[in-house]
């Protein structure tokens, strides 16, 4: 099967799953993926031709956010691993222009929390006289 007829399939794929929300979330990303390692498409070839084709058709990739989130956490948490509120603001907005309206407010700041829990940067920074924020946000959010 020619890398074009894959693409052609991938779109088939990408509208049947995502065609109400324009939006790719990890289990979906996976399911096409593996529908490409059954035609005989390695897995370095599939990746690549999928995140064209959704970029082509304007289909956002929660993968593509997640990483987002993490470049952005790891960098600015800096050596001390901590993150404070503006930090979280900033990876919060960031991820709010990527999802590209696909998501609400909640959802984005609880894929935020997600991933700051997923790589171990939840360490947060609180001022002197002020309440732990991360906490109340968690508590807020109910994660």
């Amino acid at each position: 099967m020619s890398i074009d007829d894959i693409k052609k399939r991938f779109v088939d794929e990408v509208k049947l799953r995502a065609y109400d929300d324009r939006y790719i979330d990890r289990i979906e990303e996976r399911e096409i993926l593996q529908i490409a390692i059954q035609l005989g498409v390695s897995i370095d070839s599939a990746r690549p031709a999928l995140l064209q084709v959704c970029d082509e058709q304007g289909f956002v990739v929660e993968s593509r956010v997640i990483k987002l989130i993490k470049d952005r956490l790891q960098s600015a948490a800096g050596a001390d691993g901590e993150v404070d509120r503006p930090l979280f603001e900033a990876a919060v907005a960031a991820a709010k222009t990527a999802v590209d309206g696909k998501k609400n407010d909640r959802e984005v700041k609880r894929m935020v929390l997600r991933v700051m829990e997923e790589t171990g940067n939840n360490k947060v920074k609180t001022g002197w006289f002020s309440r732990n924020w991360y906490a109340s946000l968690k508590r807020e959010l109910g994660v």
